[in-house]
């Protein structure tokens, strides 16, 4: 004890200020004799070996020294002259005590820091220091920085705190994800501090629904993790524009921002996100009530603004936001728009007719009412160079926007159209008579306003370059309009029909003569009026080229189709036939296909398949490497298990 008072030398005591926080502990220090004070801190008493011992009036010195008595300030300056890594994850293992002390000094505050990078040698641990040392915890990265992701009950200061001292001899810590909090003791300030004290190497940070966090971890983020490049904050309330404010002005790498749901965060921090980011190139906001046009535009409009990626949901912002993105967004690739409730037909109008978006290659659309047949012309015209484009929940638009669109977007790869009820038969064909040669994928979900009609349409030009249809649970869509979609596709590849319940053998049998390149998927998953006559025309047609075949559900198919697949698709590697009209005979035939490689097959659902199947589902095992058996009731649990024995190599689902 006398050699730390009377310490002299080259490295000089820590001047860090006091660690009372308040002048009136300092009276805590009881005085005892001429030369020795004990410090009692205001909490319940603990147990610990003293090298006093108090005997009625007096005291005797006993001979075991002990270093608990040693105030935190003395402490401070022994863990700060720790000559490497491994040295202060072995005393962070003594006690939770000596674990908040070591992640309270920064880098920086290190005396002859000797640490070397070690990834081979494991963090310490003990029963009363919970140390993040397990497979699932650690990740490392490409850039030799590591992965650290705390979720629920796992998300404490005790684990931030020893992240942030075992991660510095790995090559530091690179990327944080905090997902939820424990209810008891979850994650503060004081952990996330940690974290900035003992992280600087930190380039990615998620906190995910995290309450407790406010502006003063953020604060310490700031001053001590400068190469920060990706901030995702959701659902932290007790974050707000001070916070965010400070992110920005002392992160200049921050390339990435992610807002959701944070009540206290508006305008103020979009503006100095705007100001102070020059490398910002993606930013996603959503459901901060405080966030309006003057944010938004702030944001766009700054002379460092080089955005290329925009995602924007439910905000209140109106028709002047828009205008602004659609001027000075000349960077942006991708843009999402969702649930803005309050931007009108003009807003949209503008958006396109700005002519900024000339860089624009994906627009997704969802549940905004500005989106109407003339605005969704314009944003055609004004993204001359949009390949991918989405619109879910477009009420307002109908036949003769989803034409004049395609008509005008002369680049446009894929269409995607989600419950636009106002689109009919009408519209689909024009709109694959107009789109011109590039469009690849159309897809269509939970159109409710397409009816099956007979329509004397004059001859239409074919959409040779189409090789994806997706048409999914729209129930009106039936065989007459899969007749006229089948003669304006001739090179179709990727068929999706799922949960199209109205179509026939006899609607089917079009699509499949008109397709000359021949088809590699094929989803009829939910087509209940299918029958086996289908699958023979399938296989007959396309068994030379087909892959992929999911029978889902189509009750009509028997063991007859499995015999025509097993004969004819040599090609296949992936068979749904779950929920089916299959027996033991069509698994026998499906195995006793000599040129079928299989690797993938669904029976799930087929109560007709036995425990008699056993012999052919092992010879089918030895190309498969997944088989799904849930609900097949016919088969025994000690078949299943002598199944996953044989078929080590393969994934059973049972």
């Amino acid at each position: 004890m006398p050699t730390l008072i009377n310490y002299s030398g080259d490295n000089e005591f820590y001047a860090g200020g006091s660690f009372y926080t308040n002048p009136k502990d300092s009276g805590l220090l009881l005085s005892i004799g001429n030369h020795v004070d004990v410090y009692c801190p205001p909490r319940k008493r603990s147990r610990i070996s003293a090298p006093f011992v108090f005997r009625e009036k007096k005291f005797e010195q006993e001979k075991r020294p002990s270093i608990d008595v040693l105030p935190d300030e003395c402490l401070f300056e022994i863990f700060r002259r720790l000559p490497g890594g491994q040295e202060r994850s072995s005393c962070a293992c003594v006690s939770k005590k000596w674990l908040m002390l070591l992640s309270s000094i920064r880098k920086t505050d290190r005396v002859n820091d000797g640490a070397k990078v070690d990834k081979e040698r494991p963090l310490l641990a003990t029963n009363d220091v919970e140390m993040i040392c397990s497979d699932e915890d650690r990740e490392l990265e490409s850039d030799g920085h590591l992965t650290r992701c705390l979720e629920g009950k796992k998300a404490t200061d005790i684990r931030l705190a020893a992240i942030a001292v075992g991660t510095g001899t790995r090559g530091g810590l690179g990327k944080l994800l905090i997902r939820g909090s424990n209810s008891t003791r979850g994650v503060t300030d004081l952990g996330l501090s940690a974290i900035a004290r003992g992280c600087p190497s930190l380039r990615a940070l998620s906190l995910w629904n995290v309450s407790s966090v406010g502006d003063e971890g953020l604060l310490e983020i700031a001053n001590g993790c400068h190469l920060l490049e990706k901030l995702d904050l959701c659902q932290c309330p007790s974050i707000s524009n001070k916070g965010l404010i400070a992110i920005a002005e002392k992160c200049p790498n921050l390339a990435a921002l992610s807002i959701e749901s944070c009540s206290k965060i508006g305008n103020e921090a979009l503006q100095a996100i705007g100001r102070f980011c020059p490398k910002l190139q993606s930013i996603s906001i959503k459901d901060c009530p405080l966030v309006g046009d003057h944010g938004v535009a702030s944001l766009f409009s700054s002379a460092t603004s080089s955005l290329t990626k925009v995602k924007i949901q439910t905000l209140n912002i109106t028709d002047f936001s828009l205008a602004v993105i659609g001027h000075y967004g000349k960077a942006i690739t991708s843009l999402i728009l969702s649930g803005l409730q309050n931007v009108s037909e003009k807003g949209f109008w503008v958006l396109g007719n700005a002519q900024g978006l000339e860089r624009l290659v994906s627009l997704s659309i969802t549940s905004c009412r500005g989106i109407t047949d003339v605005s969704l012309e314009a944003m055609g015209k004004g993204c001359p160079n949009l390949k991918y484009m989405c619109l879910r929940k477009c009420c307002f638009t109908s036949d003769d926007g989803l034409v004049a669109f395609t008509k005008a977007a002369g680049s446009l790869e894929s269409l995607q159209m989600e419950e636009c009820n106002r689109v009919t038969q009408s519209g689909v064909i024009g709109a694959l008579s107009n789109c011109g040669s590039k469009l690849k994928s159309l897809a269509l979900v939970k159109c409710m306003g397409i009816k099956d009609l007979s329509l004397d349409v004059p001859m239409l030009s074919p959409c040779k370059s189409l090789r994806s249809l997706s048409i999914r649970n729209c129930p009106g869509f039936g065989s007459a309009s899969l007749a006229m979609v089948g003669k304006l596709c001739p090179q179709l590849q990727h068929v999706d029909l799922s949960g199209l319940y109205g179509i026939t053998d006899a609607g089917l049998l079009p699509l499949l003569e008109s397709c000359e390149a021949g088809l590699l998927k094929l989803n009829l998953s939910g087509c209940l009026n299918l029958t086996d006559e289908a699958v023979l025309a399938i296989t007959r047609l396309h068994g030379g080229t087909l892959e992929l075949l999911n029978l889902d559900g189509c009750r009509k198919i028997t063991d007859t189709s499995l015999v025509a697949i097993a004969d004819n698709c040599l090609l296949l590697n992936d068979l749904d036939v779950s929920h089916c009209t299959i027996t033991d005979s069509g698994v026998a035939a499906l195995s006793s296909g000599e040129q079928l490689n299989l690797q993938i097959l669904s029976l799930s659902g087929c109560s007709k398949v036995s425990n008699k199947s056993m012999p052919f589902l092992r010879k089918l095992g030895k190309t498969l490497v997944g088989l799904n058996l849930q609900h097949c009731n016919s088969i025994s649990s000690s078949t299943i298990e002598l199944l996953v024995e044989n078929l080590w190599k393969c994934d059973i689902l049972s």
